[in-house]
């Protein structure tokens, strides 16, 4: 069978990957064409259009930006036309494949959608959309099949998918000889990239300092949020000079662009490199972390990091969100929402400053509330359940009747 996957953005990549190749193991001869990035076509897919051209964030942006989504959809729309898939998959990236969704479903495709957009945080309205044009929602977080089911619409919870990203990259960072002197994440890194860094090409290097322990760095993967929030990072961690720290490099981004921030910044911390596309190695020679607000959140929290969880954005779009989301949810990383509990503290626009930062960070690297933390991060992994989310979701849109 054809199968058509539109995803914009890296953890959509990440994810499509992981369903593609999942799809082939119950439809060998199946044929891809996708709207993702490299590591869906590393997986077997033809890339139509790559994730890099189509990040707009906030609202500001996509007002500004209107004119190109509106070009991207009409050539979505030709391109699944003159393709005439069997089966065609959304994954997140709301905005785009809802609207895509809707033209599709007159005529006649058979629509799934992985992923489900967090339609319960901000309008909400749009389970009605839908309601009327998906033939089957794959949700990957627990709460959200309850969630869907009030509202009418028919959920299946497959899992979440990081629960099997994550496990491979620690298998792969096991060393094959148990009786070799170097046990542990730094004997032999993983290869593997994680949403905010994916690749092969850069393996973690020993800490640079005297301090012995690396905080994780990660600001985000489009140039907007890195610019406001690493200098805020850089700073905090310059408070606390005798750790090692390593920034997580986005794949979209190149080194030179994070280098110009840390010449420009004023407070930056000694001892800090810049690792690209290895986000998931990192982390696994990680102490502690900070971590922009997103997908990312959950990464780590996977991992078994302690994380302060940051979030700066434009004052309107983040106003205009506010309103959106109303008091419909009480968190906003991914952590404390699964957990529905303040498991990661969360420092939100004006709180997100250097020494307000600098002193979560300080209680997360030693003492009791690290404890407690690590003790709820293994209770968040149970909660998501056991893996095999891409395989439960290939069962579900290849067996589709």
């Amino acid at each position: 069978m054809r199968y058509y996957l539109i995803s914009g953005e890296p953890s959509g990549d990440l994810h499509g990957a992981h369903l593609i190749r999942a799809i082939l193991a119950k439809d060998p001869k199946a044929e891809f064409r996708a709207w993702g990035g490299d590591l869906m076509a590393e997986a077997g897919a033809t890339i139509v259009k790559h994730y890099r051209e189509l990040a707009f964030m906030g609202v500001v942006q996509i007002v500004k930006n209107l004119p190109t989504i509106l070009r991207n959809e009409r050539m979505c729309r030709e391109d699944i036309a003159a393709y005439q898939p069997d089966r065609l998959v959304l994954i997140d990236y709301s905005g785009f494949n809802l609207r895509i969704a809707k033209w599709a479903r007159p005529e006649g495709y058979d629509i799934s959608y992985y992923i489900s957009p967090q339609v319960w945080a901000s309008r909400s309205g749009r389970v009605k959309q839908i309601k009327a044009n998906v033939d089957r929602m794959l949700v990957i977080l627990p709460f959200e099949e309850a969630w869907y089911a009030e509202r009418g619409v028919q959920a299946t919870f497959v899992g979440h998918p990081l629960l099997d990203v994550v496990r491979e990259a620690e298998e792969q960072a096991r060393p094959q000889d148990a009786s070799s002197p170097l046990l542990g994440p730094a004997a032999r890194p993983p290869k593997g990239g994680g949403v905010e860094g994916q690749g092969t090409n850069t393996p973690i290097t020993p800490p640079l300092g005297a301090g012995g322990l690396t905080i994780a760095l990660l600001p985000g993967s489009r140039k907007q949020e890195i610019s406001v929030g690493l200098p805020l990072m850089l700073a905090a961690a310059a408070l606390y000079p005798d750790y090692d720290y390593a920034i997580a490099g986005a794949p979209a981004q190149n080194p030179a662009f994070y280098n110009q921030i840390i010449a420009s910044c004023g407070r930056a911390p000694k001892n800090l490199r810049i690792v690209m596309n290895d986000t998931y190695g990192l982390l696994q020679t990680a102490h502690a972390a900070v971590v922009t607000s997103g997908t990312a959140t959950l990464e780590t929290a996977l991992f078994g990091v302690p994380q302060v969880v940051v979030y700066k954005g434009n004052w309107l779009a983040y106003r205009i969100a506010r309103w959106m989301v109303g008091s419909r949810i009480k968190y906003i990383s991914l952590v404390n929402l699964v957990m529905d509990a303040p498991v990661v503290p969360e420092l939100i626009q004006a709180d997100f400053d250097p020494e307000n930062l600098a002193n979560h960070l300080h209680k997360i690297i030693a003492g009791p509330l690290r404890n407690q933390q690590l003790l709820d991060l293994e209770r968040l992994r149970e909660r998501l359940g056991s893996g095999g989310a891409a395989k439960r979701a290939a069962e579900a849109i290849v067996g589709a009747a």
